[in-house]
């Protein structure tokens, strides 16, 4: 039968690519939008860790979680909630960078919790006029111990390059929190608290005294707080799932018609090969493996072409540096698995289609 299937294919190529081109377009699309939801929920969650805190506070109902706005005095009363151990209030600048707009920047101040935990892999910490970078994006900018960046059109000196190990911070600056606050214009607002949990104290439970005693926070550790939270992301993620199953539903049209198409030309060796002795379920298995075969190849050249597509979406939108895309196994075995379940669908159909015509009729002319 093998045999058969590869004959099969090889002698109607074009119905082959159409079907398998059908099933990489499904993939691609369900592989890159999976991927870059994936890297925007991590991200948001990164922002509610920024510091390695344990959870960080926001300002309740806001669109956009870099859009928050607290007034100063929510860190003193933040830390004085039973179980927090220290805080860091900390200023979200976006679209500041004159080199790449795409990076944050992070006002804090520079004795608090949050630049106490970056790890300096060169310089020291800044003085006046001086700001510290990421090492992702000292990479990106090429940015080095006593270079100058403009921030908000003025001129910073590089003091020193730290890594945090949360990505999204790597991927910023810090400037002091005063000098963010003069650039924004915002002299007594912050975006967020980090806050570090004392030992012997649950999370979620001093997250919710920090909501009660600060009303009209949110207190967020959990991505999974943090999407539902974030209404933009949830709004993306939601028109990514649209995207995807539209995808999805013209792949399958596509699959559905073409092997369709190709199993009613091979009407007469169907009415062969049942007439010699072949029965319905062998006939079902070799169209079963011919759509198997073609949607497996196309399947992977999808998980490819949505593992480049998902780095182009992200390029596209000019957050590189915000949101990178998360390739995981999940991911690509949901994307593996839609594949296959256009072929299985393709095949159920198509063998209906043949099943309707008898066989004596099926042979003649």
């Amino acid at each position: 039968m093998l045999a058969l299937i590869a004959s099969n294919l090889r002698h109607r190529w074009g119905r082959t690519a159409l079907t398998a081109l059908g099933v990489a377009v499904g993939v691609t699309t369900v592989v890159a939008l999976l991927a870059v939801t994936a890297g925007l929920s991590r991200s948001a969650g990164d922002l509610a860790k920024l510091g390695r805190a344990d959870f960080g506070v926001f300002q309740a109902g806001v669109s956009d979680l870099t859009a928050s706005s607290l007034p100063s005095s929510a860190a003193a009363r933040i830390a004085s909630v039973p179980g927090v151990s220290a805080t860091s209030p900390v200023q979200i600048v976006p679209h500041a960078i004159a080199a790449d707009p795409a990076v944050l920047v992070f006002g804090a101040p520079l004795q608090g919790a949050l630049v106490k935990r970056l790890v300096l892999v060169a310089g020291a910490l800044p003085r006046t006029g001086e700001m510290l970078v990421g090492d992702r994006v000292a990479q990106r900018l090429h940015a080095t111990v006593g270079r100058r960046l403009v921030v908000a059109g003025h001129r910073f000196r590089v003091a020193g390059i730290y890594h945090s190990g949360v990505s999204l911070e790597d991927g910023g600056v810090v400037l002091p929190l005063a000098v963010t606050q003069r650039l924004s214009g915002r002299p007594d607002a912050v975006s967020m608290v980090a806050v570090l949990v004392a030992p012997g104290y649950r999370d979620a439970t001093v997250e919710r005294a920090v909501e009660r005693a600060v009303p009209g926070t949110a207190a967020l550790g959990d991505p999974g707080e943090v999407a539902r939270v974030d209404t933009n992301s949830a709004v993306i993620a939601k028109a990514a799932v649209i995207i995807a199953v539209l995808a999805v539903l013209l792949g399958a049209v596509v699959v559905v018609n073409t092997m369709a198409m190709a199993v009613i030309e091979r009407r007469q060796q169907f009415g062969l090969l049942a007439v010699v002795g072949w029965s319905r379920s062998r006939i079902a298995r070799l169209i079963l493996g011919e759509a198997v075969t073609v949607s497996a190849g196309g399947a992977i050249a999808g998980l490819g072409l949505g593992i480049v597509a998902s780095d182009l979406v992200v390029r596209a939108l000019a957050a590189g540096t915000f949101v990178s895309p998360e390739i995981t196994p999940w991911v690509l075995a949901r994307g593996l698995l839609v594949g296959l379940a256009l072929g299985v669908i393709g095949a159920m159909f198509s063998f209906w289609r043949v099943m309707r015509i008898p066989p004596l009729k099926a042979i003649s002319p």
